[in-house]
């Protein structure tokens, strides 16, 4: 996630106990963990990448109640039965849904709640629907609530280039298509910007489910 989710967040803490400890999946470099922390809750966040963790660190070095795991989906390395919470955030896609569902089980404390998010943009007014997010979800969600987020994205032109640049399989600065790559978006901003700055409108949805050993 890359913006502020004020919104969806405030669900979220609905959900769950007042004093809730949290494991945030794929965290990657925080972004989703951060705002998680500064409620104050103790946050797992399990990253295997060490790039990532080594952001991850600097992301959550103000908050005393977080901790960093280098772990996986399907092997977290996290204790058995020791988190209320089980989130993820634009992550679900990639994990093996079967072990991942078996791991929620073994941390989770019993019948844990387990969260995933994720942006889409608003197509016309309506949410469309990413089809690669929709496939994950809906094999490994039972009978989930979902939840929509009106979620609008301002971007400077740096953050609209980051943005993308930072997307899994988008051509890299070493890449052949880097070059084209990157003009299609400048081009893209300079139509679509105001007063240098571009509205990407999109929604966030959220997913919750309270696991059961069945």
């Amino acid at each position: 996630m890359c913006v502020e989710q004020r919104h969806a967040i405030d669900y979220i803490r609905t959900l769950v106990p007042t004093n809730a400890v949290f494991a945030d999946i794929g965290a990657r470099t925080g972004i989703f963990t951060e705002l998680i922390a500064k409620y104050g809750y103790e946050v797992f966040a399990v990253e295997p990448n060490a790039d990532m963790r080594e952001q991850l660190a600097i992301t959550l070095a103000p908050f005393p109640k977080t901790h960093i795991a280098d772990g996986r989906a399907e092997a977290t390395t996290l204790d058995d039965n020791s988190v209320d919470v089980i989130t993820n955030a634009q992550a679900l896609n990639r994990f093996d849904l079967d072990l991942f569902r078996a791991e929620c089980l073994r941390i989770g404390k019993p019948n844990p709640i387990v969260i995933s998010l994720y942006n889409d943009d608003e197509v016309k007014g309506e949410y469309k629907g990413s089809p690669r997010y929709k496939k994950s979800t809906g094999a490994f969600y039972r009978n989930p609530v979902v939840r929509e987020f009106p979620n609008p994205v301002y971007f400077t032109r740096e953050k609209w280039l980051l943005y993308y640049l930072s997307m899994e399989g988008v051509p890299q600065e070493s890449d052949a298509g880097y070059e084209v790559y990157t003009a299609e978006l400048n081009e893209a901003f300079n139509r679509d910007n105001v007063d240098g700055v571009l509205c990407l409108k999109q929604i966030t949805v959220v997913y919750s489910e309270r696991f059961e050993l069945r």
